[in-house]
């Protein structure tokens, strides 16, 4: 039996294989599955050559040529001294930095403050306009053939510049009322220079820190298939879900990796359109997880947890973008909007990206709006969340259609001169442990904090740990990838509130967030 979305081909999930003998479950059970950095452990990140099966290059030093990838003990070994530290990346309280020699930003003459202008924003959103570029600036396109396709173009990346910090004084002309708080804000900035600091110094830049999906989840060359993971055997349809099938194998690094080459035809081992899950046996039993970097997910009729799936469509299938970004405006005139709540028929449907294309989009630009900011984008099983509840962070909702689809509703509004921005969550995520990140290797620390600290009590969800080194990389490469894969122009960041202050913004006074709210807006800003 088998169920169909958009040329994709989804069998009946069959019952798990049940495993006997201890020499599988021991395979699983040497996986260090919390390898993200813990409370009272010190940051640490090791060199790593990258395999040679991919052909990607992020998170490469220039200088060592070398990947950098962080973990805690190998095989409960010590850490060894030659391995370099990163200062300041495992925080006792995330949101409260360590202390830094200097307080007072100095005058970096050197370094040219922007010029825009400040918008009003609200307290709990803010909006971050990607910078228009020049098509050919963003990469060169070459020939790449690839086994059973054919000759493709393949757009080559190359590095975006991304400015250093500034002064950080500039917010004290845009508000004078801010100076009452210049030590705090002075205080918070200089733990952001202190950060882009280290990540230039062990990742080579925030460019190749933020495109960890280069290198994590699957990756596919011109061989066969690579997955990199905290985790220990991959299954799915292409293998029957069978767990002793393809167990993958941690490097010296901590991280657990599998090659799958090419078949005998040249096409890949793993379908496009396939289920794909990850089996660890966790402290709290055997658990079957969607990948943390999965790019596409859906719910199968009748089914309640949702599917990862294994996304890589032939080139003749992929979209391609044929109108650039629009001109960076003077101002933005925002129309807020739900894909799947906008249909302007009667009865009541789920709106789909092709329709939106087609029907909201041109009454958005007669209506005089230049942007168009977009809701409910990433992955979430819960529905009546209106998208606020993420499952998987890189995966566009597939209640509206494919990720071609999304591709070419936002092609469209490029056409039409109007800027996407991206509802984008990044303050908190799903409590679902069967489709989600929570309990995603057992523990409850593994992206987020530990207990109570890491639950939001009225919002019922996950919150996210942004001490850690690679909780970090999780979430800058998430914006990134929405910006590089789909063309978004911007960003609107849920619930900023409630990731600056460990209250949330909860049962605390008025008089309070007005005390709080000129500090606020100046780190906004």
């Amino acid at each position: 039996m088998v169920y169909t979305l958009s040329g994709i081909r989804l069998p009946a999930l069959p019952p798990p294989t049940k495993r006997s003998g201890s020499a599988l479950r021991c395979a699983l059970r040497t996986a260090n599955l919390s390898m993200f950095s813990k409370r009272n452990s010190l940051g640490k990140i090791f060199a790593q050559k990258p395999s040679p099966e991919s052909d990607s290059s992020s998170l490469r030093v220039a200088a060592s040529e070398k990947t950098l990838v962080p973990g805690s003990q190998i095989d409960g070994s010590s850490i060894s001294t030659d391995q370099m530290e990163v200062p300041g990346t495992e925080l006792e309280d995330p949101q409260v930095l360590q202390d830094i020699d200097d307080l007072t930003m100095e005058d970096d003459n050197d370094i040219n403050e922007p010029t825009n202008d400040c918008s009003k924003v609200d307290e709990n959103q803010v909006s971050v306009h990607s910078e228009n570029q020049d098509d050919k600036a963003q990469g060169a396109v070459k020939s790449v053939t690839l086994p059973g396709t054919g000759t493709v173009k393949k757009e080559e990346a190359r590095p975006k510049f991304i400015p250093p910090p500034g002064t950080g004084q500039r917010i004290y002309e845009i508000d004078p009322l801010l100076k009452g708080y210049r030590e705090h804000l002075d205080y918070r900035f200089g733990q952001y220079k202190k950060m882009r600091k280290a990540i230039d110094m062990h990742e080579g830049g925030l460019d190749l820190f933020s495109r960890g999906y280069e290198k994590m989840g699957f990756t596919r060359s011109a061989t066969g298939i690579t997955y990199r993971e905290w985790s220990a055997a991959l299954i799915g349809d292409f293998n029957n879900w069978n767990p002793q099938a393809d167990i993958m194998t941690r490097n010296a690094f901590g991280v657990w990796e599998i090659f799958l080459p090419n078949n005998a035809d040249g096409s890949p081992a793993i379908p496009h359109g396939s289920r794909v899950k990850i089996r660890m046996d966790t402290p709290s039993g055997i658990k079957d997880s969607i990948p943390a970097w999965i790019k596409f997910s859906i719910q199968a009729p009748g089914e309640i947890p949702y599917n990862g799936i294994y996304y890589d469509p032939p080139e003749e299938e992929k979209y391609v973008f044929k109108h650039p970004r629009p001109k960076k405006p003077k101002s933005l005139r925002i129309y807020e909007a739900h894909v799947g709540m906008s249909s302007t028929v009667g009865e009541p449907i789920v709106n789909t990206y092709a329709n939106f294309r087609d029907d909201v989009l041109p009454r958005i630009k007669r209506l005089g709006y230049n942007a168009v900011q977009i809701m409910a984008i990433q992955e979430h099983s819960y529905y009546g969340s209106f998208g606020y509840h993420v499952t998987n962070f890189f995966a566009p909702s597939s209640r509206y259609g494919t990720p071609e689809d999304l591709k070419s509703l936002i092609d469209k509004a490029h056409e039409l001169d109007l800027h996407v921005l991206m509802d984008i969550v990044h303050s908190h995520a799903s409590n679902n442990v069967l489709d989600g990140l929570n309990m995603f290797d057992g523990t409850d620390s593994h992206y987020f904090h530990s207990g109570s600290r890491g639950h939001h009590w009225m919002w019922d969800s996950c919150l996210f740990n942004y001490g850690s080194w690679e909780v970090l990389r999780f979430l800058l490469s998430n914006a990134r990838w929405w910006l590089d894969e789909y063309k978004f122009d911007g960003f609107r960041f849920d619930g900023v509130t409630s990731m600056m202050y460990t209250h949330h913004g909860l049962q605390v006074s008025s008089m309070c967030f007005e005390k709080h709210t000129h500090m606020l807006l100046g780190v906004v800003q």
